[in-house]
């Protein structure tokens, strides 16, 4: 199945929303006016994507409007998806190889289903992998890594329970460079109720990376659970506090009809989703694609 086929599939719940709510403010009007555009916003905003990314959506609609001398609300919908799919489009988002990227997140989101799904993608894609299990703070995490790293078939470096994570991935970061590892994917502590102590531990993890192997690519990524609606930008708000964020991997966006969310995520914070989670099988962490996702949306 391809990328737009299963971001489509996996975005049913949001498009049926999105796209009636949408679709009957079109419906309504005939002509572009005001209160039109005054409509569309509110409706906007009720679908989850967010009061500051609506209005630089609907700044580009009124200037795109303008522009193109449209005055029938017709040709709104194509305008939509151009813009939504532009505001979603970043540069530079590929990984380099060799790579080293960082997972945080609260836990409960998906955490450590994203990093092995993540890990098997990239082994199919034919790179090497291993993984970190820096999560040693909660009691199951190594387990559950180590659980994941058998289904993708990667390697993981783990110590146990209370072990300084910054360790784990010094060590993890030694193995990879001896053994011609493509990725090293480092799992991480998901706690966020105390900000300085995760900080730290962060801070000390990044100094690792960076001086024991600066010649990587250094990414991190922020897990978040599409089905917590604005409570996804906050987390994503929150932890940018404490560390640099390189983009967002939005999990089961197949189960919520607030899949608006991903244009609050990159409209708000300017954070690209990178990888969005459609479904539970292994190989349903699928690399964002903007236009798929905006003509998903709103088809």
């Amino acid at each position: 199945m391809s990328i737009f086929n299963k971001i489509r599939d996996g975005l049913k719940k949001t498009r049926d929303s999105v796209s009636s709510m949408v679709g009957d403010v079109l419906s309504s009007f005939t002509k572009i006016d005001e209160d039109f555009f005054e409509e569309l916003e509110e409706t906007l905003i009720l679908c989850d994507i967010g009061v500051s990314a609506t209005g630089k959506i609907m700044d580009a609609l009124r200037e795109r409007v303008k522009a193109d001398k449209i005055t029938e609300t017709a040709g709104v919908k194509k305008l939509l998806i151009d813009i939504i799919a532009d505001m979603l489009s970043f540069d530079d988002t590929e990984i380099s190889f060799p790579s080293v990227v960082l997972i945080v997140g609260v836990n409960g989101v998906g955490k450590t289903t994203s990093i092995g799904k993540l890990a098997k993608h990239y082994k199919n894609d034919g790179k090497k992998v291993y993984l970190a299990a820096a999560d040693t703070f909660r009691a199951a995490a190594v387990e559950q890594l180590s659980e994941w790293g058998v289904r993708a078939d990667v390697k993981v470096i783990k110590y146990g329970q209370g072990a300084d994570p910054a360790a784990v991935v010094y060590d993890a970061i030694d193995s990879a460079k001896h053994n011609d590892v493509d990725l090293l994917i480092c799992d991480t502590a998901g706690r966020l109720h105390n900000k300085k102590n995760l900080m730290n531990e962060l801070e000390k993890i990044n100094r690792v990376i960076d001086k024991s192997y600066s010649e990587a690519d250094k990414k991190t990524y922020l897990v978040v659970d599409a089905t917590t609606g604005q409570n996804a930008v906050v987390q994503a708000r929150e932890f940018g506090e404490v560390t640099d964020l390189s983009g967002v991997i939005l999990t089961k966006l197949d189960g919520t009809a607030k899949g608006g969310i991903v244009c609050a995520i990159s409209g708000e914070l300017n954070l690209p989703v990178v990888f969005v989670g459609v479904g539970e099988a292994l190989d349903d962490l699928q690399p964002f694609d903007a236009l798929a996702f905006a003509q998903s949306l709103l088809e």
